[in-house]
């Protein structure tokens, strides 16, 4: 890993506009923000942009850091958690089709699939396995965000998350069985 400056001396820099304290903290810091927001989003073309967007807000508001109330990166990684969060909340996001019309929502060109099953499959499971699929899987936290907000040891968190999903995967096994099936009948 490269040799970089102080956080505190980047920052001071970056306080005072300087690019190449931008430039030197987005090196530092820009891999792991952006494995964050991809986990969030699963999208790399948008994860690409929200890590800009992020990088962005954190050259207007590094001002509002207070090194007294945590690390550089904590700060930087809420910034990209929240960026994250307030665009997959965007409920008016325009679709390019391929044949460039735009287009509010894709039910035109693509019919979105159905979930109904698989949220009728969590509502089965224990609320304590709800509730750790949920931070996980459809609120973008990680493993150890979700024990400390469930309030339960990191090795019980881990096990209610590997639970659920073998409860899951049990309740899908007949239906993957027939998808299977058919698979290898057309093959």
């Amino acid at each position: 890993m490269a040799n970089y400056p102080e956080d505190e001396q980047l920052i001071r820099q970056l306080s005072n506009k300087d690019r190449l304290a931008l430039y030197t903290i987005y090196d530092k810091y820009a891999g792991a923000l952006y494995g964050v927001i991809l986990r969030m989003c699963r999208n790399e073309a948008i994860a690409k942009d929200l890590l800009q967007e992020t990088f962005i807000k954190i050259w207007q508001k590094i001002d509002s850091y207070d090194a007294a109330k945590g690390r550089f990166y904590t700060w930087a990684y809420r910034i990209a958690k929240n960026t994250t969060l307030n665009a997959l909340r965007k409920p008016d996001l325009l679709i390019q089709s391929e044949d460039l019309g735009v287009y509010k929502n894709k039910t035109q060109e693509e019919k979105l699939p159905d979930y109904t099953e698989l949220s009728g499959a969590i509502k089965r499971l224990e609320p304590h396995h709800q509730e750790a699929i949920a931070l996980v899987y459809f609120r973008g936290y990680t493993h150890r965000e979700a024990y400390l907000e469930m309030g339960v040891p990191l090795g019980t968190f881990k096990s209610y998350i590997r639970q659920a999903l073998n409860l899951l995967r049990d309740s899908y096994k007949n239906e993957l069985v027939v998808v299977w099936f058919c698979i290898e009948i057309l093959a």
